[in-house]
């Protein structure tokens, strides 16, 4: 089974990995702007989201398997850039850290190594399980649903990207909502790794977000990956690439060109 990715452009590789609940819809806009840059960009659904496979495990140790598999397939070369956001950046550290041979350097966007009790997500968990999917006529209806759990309009969107209509005309999640849900504390996992990354890395944090921390920044990051630096973007949440693209685009061209 292969992960669902899309390419664009022409050049030294990057490759892309959404977060929780995401696509790699989200990281299109994004993407065309790296490719016209002079990337070749991989964006990537990780398992159990978007169009790619779904099984009831949902590890980093999976997931950055399927990675590797991923890379073996596309026979990308050693000065390829990973770059992760949130759920993903785990996985793109979890990779870098078990297989630093197969890339120059890494992008972690908004979050870092430790564990999170993930109860942040409980509303969220509730809201999607809420949803009757059977019943449902209009995608009004599933947000009107989610606004009982969930408040923000813009996290109501962004999960009601996940909803399409089948072959009958019902509707579906992509994600695989009921592995996510019995595995919520496995996303929340710490990474760790008996050796660091000694090869650059960067992580870019919101900085209206608490995701990284002063103490992750100062003695969470630096055991793990000596070699790295974190730059916070001023007036962004924990979505830096969707509410500063721009910011997000130059940090990460200049860096993957280094």
């Amino acid at each position: 089974m292969q992960l669902h990715h899309r390419e664009q452009g022409q050049g030294t590789p990057l490759v892309v990995l959404h977060g929780l609940f995401g696509t790699l819809d989200n990281w299109q806009t994004l993407g065309r702007r790296w490719a016209d840059a002079g990337h070749r960009v991989i964006s990537v659904d990780l398992r159990n989201h978007g169009r790619s496979f779904h099984t009831p495990e949902h590890t980093y140790e999976l997931m950055s398997q399927d990675v590797l598999a991923l890379f073996d397939s596309l026979q990308l070369d050693p000065e390829t850039t990973l770059l992760g956001h949130s759920m993903g950046g785990k996985v793109a550290m979890h990779f870098a850290l078990h297989h630093p041979d197969r890339l120059a350097r890494l992008i972690v966007i908004d979050i870092a190594p430790r564990a999170s009790s993930m109860e942040h997500q409980d509303d969220i968990i509730e809201g999607l399980n809420a949803v009757p999917l059977a019943q449902l006529e209009s995608r009004q209806q599933a947000d009107e649903a989610l606004a009982q759990h969930i408040r923000q309009p813009g996290v109501r969107q962004f999960l009601l990207k996940n909803l399409y209509r089948q072959e009958d005309n019902s509707f579906a999640w992509r994600q695989n909502l009921a592995a996510l849900t019995s595995n919520m504390l496995a996303v929340g996992a710490e990474i760790t790794a008996p050796q660091p990354f000694m090869k650059p890395a960067l992580f870019i944090r919101g900085g209206k977000s608490d995701y990284i921390t002063t103490e992750d920044k100062l003695y969470g990051i630096p055991p793990l990956f000596p070699n790295s630096q974190v730059e916070t973007i001023v007036d962004a949440g924990h979505w830096v690439h969707a509410e500063k693209p721009d910011e997000v685009f130059g940090l990460v061209d200049a860096f993957a060109k280094s």
